[in-house]
């Protein structure tokens, strides 16, 4: 078959690498005048990583990836480690495929030579799709328009494909705001091999390096802020403030946080409410057009890998009359577990924040409990998943699972 796809991003372009391997024509569409990634790391768990290497991505996956060797979560005022998971070999050991931190330009590059010669139309970006009697049109702003036998929305959290669908609602605003900043590697050569999360009051702090030899130390802080709602990724934010913010957490902490320089970069953390369907007759979507959530799972890239491999999947071999079907069961495929995974990501905002009392007091226990239950075993709904093959995998995390 043809397919359309809205938007070269990481969603997009490998759904186009999977669809290129299988034998469909693809083409591309895409706002940007190039190929880029707006941001600066991205984690991939193995349930992610397992569908990049079946895009043909498993030797430029340890090119340009960065393995941890655990993924800990630290308390706020003394760095004291609550809950330590193993990665590297323990990860590969136990579900066949990495836990890497990537900086998001190397990925890009990587997936666009992986889509090989599917054509982009750059500069083209997409304002709306419909059936037609026999396939469905991509139409673009320039009044262009792809014709193709199924159209793919793969157009962000603001898709317009989406809207086009089911009309234009507004994003939910999780009252959270991100700053994010690389540091070189070499002003923090102190810093462990790990993904750290710091858990505190009203904010929590993620480090993790990205990057050809740890090329970067990615950190995103996230503190509770209803007053600030603006969208978009390049928003300057201001390093003093960020500082001033954390004065009061780790001596270790402020440590790392003294080696950022400007710039720094700040943007408001939007979802979107799970929609009862992705799409109607050839007309689909995929990524953050179908199930945008906010990163407090690290898992918003590797449900768009999953979604992407389970219709790729879906559509193999299927004609071209067979497609509505095929775009029915994608989409009863995936509903249930993305939801989920939409929900927990939302929770956890609440319990990375908790204040000192009580609650934290209930939660460090019960990440005491993962530790000493088998830390990387309650990771196993998330990152045991095969998207690519099918396998029987629960789709709902077990209560115990932070």
């Amino acid at each position: 078959m043809k397919v359309a796809i809205a938007g070269a991003g990481i969603s997009g372009l490998t759904l186009a690498a999977l669809l290129r391997r299988t034998g469909h024509e693809v083409e591309l569409a895409e706002k940007a005048e190039v190929f880029g990634e707006t941001g600066a790391g991205v984690q991939i768990g193995p349930n992610g990583t397992r569908v990049l290497e079946a895009a043909g991505l498993a030797e430029a996956l340890r090119r340009i990836g960065t393995m941890p060797q655990c993924l800990v979560n630290r308390r706020w005022q003394d760095g004291r480690a609550l809950l330590v998971r193993p990665m590297g070999a323990a990860a590969l050991q136990r579900y066949g495929h990495p836990f890497c931190g990537f900086y998001r330009p190397d990925l890009i590059d990587v997936l666009a030579a992986a889509a090989g010669d599917v054509r982009v139309r750059f500069g083209s970006p997409a304002v709306a799709a419909h059936n037609t009697k026999s396939g469905a049109v991509l139409e673009l702003a320039d009044g262009d328009a792809i014709e193709a036998d199924v159209v793919v929305g793969a157009d962000g959290i603001h898709s317009a494909v989406r809207d086009s669908l089911f009309g234009r609602t507004p994003s939910r605003f999780s009252e959270v705001v991100a700053y994010r900043a690389l540091v070189p590697r070499e002003r923090v050569p102190h810093l462990p091999d790990e993904a750290a999360n710091w858990l505190g009051p009203g904010a929590h702090l993620l480090t993790y390096f990205v990057g050809e030899r740890q090329r970067y130390l990615n950190v995103a802080c996230f503190l509770r802020d209803a007053s600030w709602d603006r969208q978009g990724w390049n928003e300057l934010g201001s390093l003093a403030r960020l500082r001033e913010y954390f004065a009061d957490w780790s001596p270790a902490l402020n440590a790392t946080l003294d080696c950022i320089e400007a710039p720094v970069y700040r943007w408001a953390l939007h979802d979107r409410l799970p929609l009862p369907q992705w799409g109607t007759g050839r007309v689909t979507l995929v990524g953050d057009a179908a199930h945008a959530m906010v990163p407090f799972l690290g898992q918003g890239a590797c449900q768009g890998l999953e979604s992407a491999a389970v219709l790729c999947r879906l559509l193999s071999g299927v004609a071209a009359e067979d497609a509505p079907a095929a775009l029915c069961r994608y989409a009863r495929t995936r509903l249930p577990r993305v939801t989920a995974v939409q929900q927990r990501s939302w929770d956890n905002a609440a319990v990375f924040h908790l204040p000192d009392g009580p609650e934290q007091q209930r939660r460090d226990a019960d990440l005491a409990r993962i530790a000493a239950n088998g830390a990387l075993q309650a990771s196993d709904w998330l990152f045991g998943y095969d998207a690519v093959g099918a396998g029987a995998v629960p789709s709902q995390p077990p209560n115990s699972e932070e």
